[in-house]
């Protein structure tokens, strides 16, 4: 897959994620299940490192830098990312607040992404 495909669609995943999370959540449906926020973060930014390490993983091939550089450079952007959502919030939305909880969410879910990048490394090579 060529490298400005990939990158245009982390950047679309990551334009979508900041969407929902700056949105005014009175507009978004009330979902009645214990801790979905957080599941959701989690998923947020599953998708969001997977999305970073398949560009930076095709922007760094054939390159002299360690193959794990892609892995390093996603988690941290996500967790940054996350971190900058979070402030965000608090600044510019009057329904949502900045909450720790979310950011573990967020950086375990890049966490998790990061365990399941290596693991089907090879299809991942293949993208």
């Amino acid at each position: 897959m060529p490298k400005q495909l990939l990158l245009l669609w982390a950047i679309v995943c990551s334009g979508i994620i900041t969407y929902f999370c700056l949105t005014d959540s009175s507009n978004i449906p009330a979902v009645n299940f214990p801790s979905i926020d957080k599941i959701v973060h989690f998923c947020f930014h599953f998708g969001f490192t997977i999305s970073w390490i398949l560009f930076f993983k095709k922007e760094f091939k054939g390159k002299t830098t360690d193959d794990y550089k892609a892995y390093l450079i996603s988690f941290i952007f996500s967790v940054f990312f996350g971190i900058t959502i979070e402030i965000l919030q608090s600044i510019f939305t009057k329904t949502r607040a900045a909450d720790v909880a979310d950011i573990l969410g967020n950086a375990i879910g890049a966490t998790a992404a990061i365990f399941s990048a290596m693991a089907f490394k090879k299809q991942i090579e293949k993208i």
